[in-house]
């Protein structure tokens, strides 16, 4: 529970950060196009910092689940590979990095599959 809680507020924290640096600090560095693809990493970062937080509160309310751990851990590696790919790419404009995201995604969707299954099951 805590440790989600604690990986949640780390990834908002550093979404803010990455938002703040890509509008004030790569507005001027990179194509508008880089931009918005570092936009979407940091927005897609932020909402699963936010998933992180509701699976940490939730392992705190209901029975040991481990759906909703797998749920939390394959949401943080969707994190990585989506937004860590996206921020490498703005930054270094290697195009095979857009190969990356896609993983991530696929993360993203099985993190939430599992927490609706959980969902279900417990609530």
């Amino acid at each position: 529970m805590k440790l989600f809680i604690i990986l949640g507020a780390i990834n908002a924290f550093l979404s803010v950060a990455l938002g703040a640096f890509g509008a004030h600090g790569l507005e001027k560095m990179v194509e508008p196009k880089y931009l918005e693809i570092w936009k979407t990493g940091v927005t897609y970062q932020m909402f699963h910092a936010t998933g992180l937080l509701v699976i940490g509160v939730l392992l705190g309310k209901l029975p040991a689940s481990a759906l909703l751990s797998w749920s939390g851990w394959i949401m943080l590696i969707g994190i990585i590979f989506f937004s860590g790919s996206l921020y490498i790419l703005t930054l270094t404009k290697i195009g095979v990095l857009g190969a990356i995201t896609p993983i991530g995604g696929v993360c993203f969707l099985v993190a939430w599959v599992l927490l609706i299954i959980a969902a279900v099951k417990h609530l």
